[in-house]
């Protein structure tokens, strides 16, 4: 048992049901029953990414990694090449029962993984493939929770709330509902650009936990650290999801992404405690508070994040949604900056494993400071609960 702990990094898994909940805030959807799928979809995939990986680096690990599960005899190539396809199964079959866009999200997310695992890794394009994958688990909530949303809405006009069985109806009507179900997922592509640009750093700097020597590449994933914690805590523009336009500042000198409002999705322009600024089914949202802050002319991004921060704090003073997104982002970048600014330092192999751990860990504020930003602050904490688990379980089992 203490062996399949180790080959699928069971420590690891606390940083995956963050993806889909924070997916499902992005859309401005409560969690439900799609919500649920999706997470355990995520987590068979992701642990089925765990044991190929382990089978595909089986030769390097028996003169890197010697005491690794499979080349230390204690578990067969054989047996996790078979978890890994079992899990890869099993994560489609639970994508499936959220409807066929979910499965359609997931098959992307499967092929993805196993691409990584068996051709990518030791590729340039390894942490672009990574990143995608993170990007996707996002997607994957997001779309199974809007599933679900509006294949209820459809069973109470007489239609099938099942979207992988045949939907009965003509062509136009399929095709309706398809742009009903793609067109709420829209706003949580920023969210999902956010979680996979910390993972390319994280997987940047995990090429180098073998053999260490790198300190270029910890001290650019710590600049990047420092950008998106500043676009997560900047302050929300616009409207809210389902408003004509929602804005989200991207890192600081870069323009700001903004999606077209969703039909059928809740208003999130935040009031008190990051909840809807208007009662639920008004027409329209009140607009949010803005504060626009620049960086002084030739500041570094990395210098400028990190001075922006107390504009930020003090322009949330009055907000307690907001003064959660800073917390929630300021434990983001406290995970992950000190780690890598050691591994920076002093890139041995110890030092770089731990930074790459402290990226992993990190993953676990950045998704509750994107659900609290999203105007879901129960989301957010329900996921930072996730923490301690994660904390006392790594002390056992290594993330990495």
């Amino acid at each position: 048992m203490r062996a399949w702990a180790e080959l699928l990094r069971v420590s690891a898994l606390f940083s995956v049901p963050g993806d889909a909940l924070a997916g499902a805030a992005a859309v401005g959807r409560r969690p439900g029953r799609g919500t649920v799928l999706a997470v355990g979809a995520s987590l068979c995939l992701y642990e089925a990414g765990m044991a190929l990986n382990d089978w595909a680096d089986r030769d390097e690990d028996a003169v890197d990694r010697p005491h690794r599960p499979i080349p230390s005899g204690r578990v067969s190539p054989a047996a996790a090449l078979g978890a890994a396809g079992a899990l890869t199964a099993a994560g489609l079959a639970l994508a499936a029962r959220a409807g066929r866009p979910a499965l359609t999200v997931a098959t992307g997310l499967a092929a993805t993984v196993w691409a990584y695992d068996l051709r990518l890794k030791h590729t340039k394009a390894g942490p672009a493939a990574m990143a995608a994958a993170r990007s996707l688990d996002l997607l994957l909530g997001a779309t199974a929770t809007a599933t679900g949303a509006s294949a209820g809405r459809t069973a109470g006009d007489g239609g099938r709330p099942d979207n992988v069985a045949g939907t009965g109806g003509t062509s136009a009507t399929t095709a309706a509902r398809t742009s009903g179900v793609l067109a709420p997922v829209l706003p949580a592509l920023p969210a999902a650009l956010v979680l996979g640009a910390h993972t390319y750093g994280v997987t940047a700097v995990s090429r180098h936990e073998a053999q260490g020597g790198s300190t270029g590449t910890p001290l650019a994933v710590l600049a990047t650290t420092a950008a998106l914690a500043a676009a997560v805590a900047g302050e929300r523009r616009g409207r809210g999801l389902s408003g004509p336009a929602h804005t989200i500042p991207s890192a600081p000198g870069a323009p700001a992404l903004t999606t077209p409002g969703a039909p059928g999705t809740r208003h999130v322009a935040t009031g008190a405690f990051g909840a809807p600024a208007h009662a639920p089914g008004a027409g329209h949202a009140t607009p949010a508070p803005t504060r626009t802050t620049h960086a002084p002319p030739g500041e570094r991004p990395a210098s400028a994040a990190f001075a922006r921060l107390p504009a930020l704090v003090a322009g949330a003073a009055d907000d307690p949604g907001r003064l959660l997104t800073l917390g929630l982002t300021a434990a983001y970048v406290r995970t992950a900056a000190p780690p890598l600014l050691h591994a920076a330092l002093n890139p041995s192999p110890p030092l770089t494993q731990r930074a790459v751990g402290g990226g992993i860990r990190a993953m676990i504020p950045l998704q509750a400071a994107l659900a609290a930003r999203a105007g879901a602050p129960v989301t957010g904490l329900a996921v930072m609960g996730l923490v301690p688990l994660a904390r006392s379980l790594a002390r056992k089992v290594s993330p990495t």
